[in-house]
């Protein structure tokens, strides 16, 4: 039996390609929306004027995140009736776009307050590219791994978005260290989003000769058939939907806390460089994408529910000692991002097949796209708005706080979690 196990995993190749082409779009989305949070240090008083430059920048930042539930249900439900494919052509075409105009967006002080309206437009064409870049990809992982396999083949989607995001990390540190603060006010804020136009560029030819899914193929019949399919979504798997958003809030606060939240709150709150922040992120990002691949395997053998159940207990018991590390001293922030984003591994390196096991084909990319944009719209969309508003008002660390208390939420939710290692999705 070993033998045979041996000889088949040896037989079975990965198809890289394929799995880079479905997760780059994901990693440009991510990208996108992580530098406009970790860039907003430089660029909120050229939109916004006044003392509250960074709280306006953080609201409108926050209200794209609620146009993610509209993408999720509008790309979401065109995916699952028209094809994961050209729904992904379509997501990484909005937030391409939406990035480049961005970067060449005027000032508040050349055209008036048509600044920050363009900067909102701009965001929601993110907001609704990435409510439905998440669903899509998901499904499509999901859908092309096999039964035995579906732990190692999402790993992709959070090795992208790991990758996009320490790119995003090193352009900020490398710019930080040659741009002087002016320069970085002035224009230097304004690459990274151009690079992003260009990211999505090489994502559109990565995914011109993507095939649709057998599953799909197979489904997209019944999908049609579906009478009001969100409501389905409800109706007929309610408990699905409920697991999704337990586990999805918990995923979403310890993103947003560690991957934006903390770098302007470490900057404005607790003194830190900006060049000790992007430094210690981006070796902590690349030990998060260097776990992603063994952890989906870990997953595989050992099941997803143990996996998930130790990361939302420690999270619950080491979020708050590990948030009064924040401080000057790239060893403290060394061993806050490390810690956090490795224990976090053991989530995101799964979180495809999960949400794909959830729901049936013909609502699958709808019931993720809807339940896990509206989670992440209320719980990651205000998170760094949160952690802003009570560090000026002297309580920063009642933010780590609500984070323990979602992971004793998501630790609760996850044990109703049936094991779907070595399932076939339905």
């Amino acid at each position: 039996m070993v033998e045979s196990e041996v000889r088949r995993a040896a037989r079975h190749r990965l198809p890289v390609r394929k799995l880079v082409a479905a997760s780059i779009g994901n990693a440009l989305e991510w990208f996108d929306w992580t530098i406009y949070a970790t860039f907003s240090i430089y660029f909120a008083s050229a939109f916004f004027p006044g003392e509250l430059a960074d709280i306006n920048t953080f609201a409108t930042y926050a209200l794209a995140f609620f146009f993610r539930p509209l993408g999720g249900m509008l790309l979401g439900r065109f995916a699952d009736l028209r094809g994961r494919k050209p729904a992904m052509i379509l997501t990484i075409m909005l937030m391409a776009g939406g990035s480049v105009l961005i970067g060449v967006l005027p000032t508040f002080d050349q055209v008036g307050w048509l600044a920050p309206v363009m900067l909102l437009l701009a965001r929601v064409a993110q907001g609704l590219s990435l409510g439905g870049e998440v669903s899509n990809a998901s499904a499509y992982l999901g859908e092309i791994a096999p039964a035995d396999r579906r732990g190692r083949y999402s790993s992709f989607f959070y090795i992208s978005t790991g990758g996009a995001v320490l790119i995003a990390s090193i352009l900020g540190f490398v710019l930080a260290r040659t741009l002087e603060q002016a320069q970085m006010e002035s224009f230097g804020w304004r690459i990274p989003f151009l690079v992003g136009g260009a990211l999505g560029v090489i994502g559109l030819w990565l995914r011109r000769n993507l095939a649709e899914t057998e599953q799909y193929q197979q489904n997209k019949q019944a999908a049609r058939r579906v009478p009001h399919p969100l409501a389905t979504t409800l109706r007929q798997h309610p408990k699905a939907v409920g697991q999704l958003v337990g586990f999805t809030m918990l995923s979403t606060l310890c993103y947003y806390t560690f991957f934006s939240a903390l770098t302007p709150f470490a900057v404005n709150n607790r003194g830190v460089g900006e060049v000790e922040v992007f430094l210690a992120l981006s070796v902590a990002t690349a030990l998060f994408v260097a776990l992603q691949y063994p952890m989906g395997a870990l997953s595989d053998r050992f099941g997803r529910k143990p996996q998930l159940l130790a990361w939302s207990a420690a999270t619950a018991v080491l979020i708050v000692p590990l948030s009064t590390l924040v401080r000057p001293g790239f060893l403290n922030l060394l061993v806050v991002f490390c810690v956090g984003l490795a224990c976090y591994t053991a989530m995101t390196s799964i979180a495809p097949a999960i949400m794909s096991e959830l729901f049936p084909t013909r609502l699958r990319a709808l019931g993720i796209g809807a339940w896990y944009n509206l989670t992440v719209a209320c719980f990651g969309g205000t998170a760094p708005l949160i952690i802003s508003a009570l560090a000026k008002a002297g309580a920063s660390s009642v933010f780590f706080w609500y984070v323990t208390a979602g992971a004793v939420v998501g630790f609760l939710v996850i044990l109703t979690l049936p094991e779907t290692r070595n399932t076939e999705l339905r």
